[in-house]
């Protein structure tokens, strides 16, 4: 059996650009996609603290030590600028390579710039 599981999140990421006139992705600074494992080109799910939207699209890389995150295409009627951003990617694991799972959770500042990584998301008290 295989299961679809959480790869990577990157949580509360602040969108720095928001450009419509620009061939459809999410531009995420080379750091955070080397922190998260995901992708370029691997498809993301987008996830608007701000406003609530969620949607799909693809990851580019944008400049190292940036802190870019661009939100491009049609989908930047969906954020804008200042927004936070959870951004998570997903990938099927068998059986066996769930004895060693663990996500990739980057957790970043209002600059972008990675404060902690976990492996796991703490349980919440009551």
């Amino acid at each position: 059996m295989q299961k679809t599981m959480l790869q990577a999140k990157l949580h509360r990421a602040h969108v720095t650009h928001s450009e419509l006139h620009y061939e459809g992705s999410c531009a995420i600074d080379d750091v955070l996609l080397d922190a998260t494992g995901i992708r370029e080109y691997q498809q993301i799910e987008i996830y608007n603290i701000t406003n609530g939207e969620r949607f799909t699209t693809y990851a580019i890389r944008a400049q190292r030590n940036s802190g870019t995150i661009s939100v491009n295409g049609a989908a930047a009627h969906k954020a804008s600028p200042g927004d936070l951003l959870i951004i998570a990617a997903y990938a099927i694991y068998s059986e066996p390579e769930l004895r060693l799972y663990q996500p990739r959770l980057v957790y970043v500042n209002e600059m972008n710039c990675i404060i902690d990584q976990r492996g796991s998301i703490p349980v919440q008290a009551a």
